[in-house]
């Protein structure tokens, strides 16, 4: 048995001190606006990567070149960029005035006294349809406080909503980043994925939706909202929402979303023939760098396996985690800890994803489950976070609409990912591990 090295961690501490903390300086420090966000992650990971080229001596730089291409030229990690790429372009293609349809439509059908409740079904429709929580809330969180005014709901609670909606959807989309990412690192269908997941996700939106409900109630409601819809718009999202559950093949599934959203965006007259294809390409320029990051990590990652990083975590989870449920709570916690410290859900995944595997096989946990169990715990830590993108942006969009609104004023109003921790925590130690698939 290999053993384990924490020095060979020391490329993951470096990458942690200058995104981490020059981020948390820059913001907080500095009082830069989303300062967090200024630091390039792509150039912390290429100086971590750096780090581990140099540790080690004993392997030649050729050596080390070959460990990095068995990496990156993992089936998996291929895999993932191809449907980032397809994915980009189903979101550049459909574009988003489908999600400002779904919040109108449903807003103009309910009374207002059920509006923030209207506000958590869209959000969780609109990021499972999208599969990005930030897009959610950058195009849901402007109609929020235009409830909160015409309503006379608290705007904290409609943005805090707002961002547990779009939550559910991070968490269980089939074309949403981390879905992509844990599905492939752990090697698994996305399909079984989401069957697990969501019986973890759905006791806690109902949850949630009580106490929306109960607030709901309690609150003098003044007037509603009502604007211009057109719904024809989202058939593309809910033709890849029932592919996606039925489990036909991602590939095909985004395929037909591109297709039917192509036909249907230019048949309305939503997008000019002539800027289709550029909407095209901004999708996918979006996704450069979530797949600059799953290179680059998987390159450092294959170095760190080399030198014995990874079975030193292994080893101290050993000690501290007994059995498969300690296994699974070992993995949420470690994907936690990752997602605190790059505050990015995604790459926290694909940081996580090879120790992850590892752990799984040690503690007999199928690879659904543990794909499960890395989105859910990324999610959670990720939503609740105040220098996360999720509550900067919603901070960023309330403010300029006049709304003044501070992360620990959104943070008490996100019941829906207190309630995914607590119906993720009562299936690892509730339900037993079945046969692994």
């Amino acid at each position: 048995m290999q053993k384990g090295n924490w020095r060979a961690l020391l490329p993951i501490g470096v990458f942690l001190f200058l995104y981490l903390g020059l981020g948390l300086l820059f913001e907080y420090g500095l009082g830069i606006a989303m300062g967090f966000y200024n630091i390039p992650i792509v150039v912390s990971f290429l100086v971590a990567l750096l780090v581990a080229f140099i540790q080690n001596p004993a392997l030649k730089f050729d050596e080390k070149l070959e460990v990095i291409a068995k990496g990156v030229g993992d089936k998996n990690i291929i895999t993932m960029i191809l449907i980032f790429l397809t994915a980009g372009v189903f979101v550049g293609v459909v574009g988003r005035s489908s999600a400002e349809s779904v919040a109108y439509f449903l807003l103009s059908i309910f009374p207002a006294q059920f509006a923030v409740l209207v506000l958590f079904i869209v959000s969780c429709f609109v990021s499972l349809a999208m599969g990005t929580s930030v897009g959610t809330i950058t195009l849901i969180t402007p109609i929020s406080i235009a409830v909160a005014n015409a309503s006379g709901f608290s705007p904290a609670l409609c943005v805090g909503t707002v961002i547990s909606g779009a939550m559910f959807g991070d968490n269980l989309s089939f074309i949403s980043d981390t879905t992509i990412a844990a599905c492939n690192g752990q090697g698994c269908e996305m399909k079984d994925k989401f069957k697990a997941n969501f019986f973890i996700a759905l006791p806690a939106a109902i949850a949630s939706t009580v106490i929306i409900l109960a607030l709901s109630l309690n609150n003098e409601v003044t007037a509603g909202v009502d604007l211009s819809y057109n719904l024809v718009q989202i058939v593309p999202y809910i033709l890849v929402l029932i592919g996606g559950i039925v489990g036909i093949n991602v590939f095909i599934v985004l395929l037909i979303g591109i297709t039917s959203g192509a036909f249907i965006m230019l048949v309305t007259n939503a997008t000019a023939p002539t800027d289709l294809l550029a909407n095209m390409g901004s999708g996918v320029s979006g996704m450069y760098e979530t797949i600059m990051v799953t290179i680059l990590v998987s390159a450092i990652c294959a170095l760190i396996r080399e030198y014995g990083g990874f079975q030193a975590i292994l080893s101290f989870i050993r000690r501290v985690f007994k059995n498969t449920k300690g296994g699974k709570l070992g993995m949420g916690l470690l994907v936690g800890a990752m997602d605190i410290a790059t505050a990015n859900n995604t790459v926290a995944i694909v940081m996580a994803n090879p120790i992850a595997k590892e752990i799984s096989e040690e503690y007999d946990i199928s690879p659904k489950n543990a794909a499960s169990i890395l989105d859910t715990f990324s999610c959670i830590f990720q939503s609740i976070i105040p220098y996360g993108a999720q509550i900067l942006v919603a901070i960023s969009a309330a403010t300029e609409l006049g709304c003044e609104l501070s992360a620990f004023d959104i943070i008490p109003n996100l019941f829906y990912p207190y309630m995914l921790l607590i119906s993720c925590l009562i299936a690892i130690f509730a339900f037993g591990e079945k046969k692994k698939q």
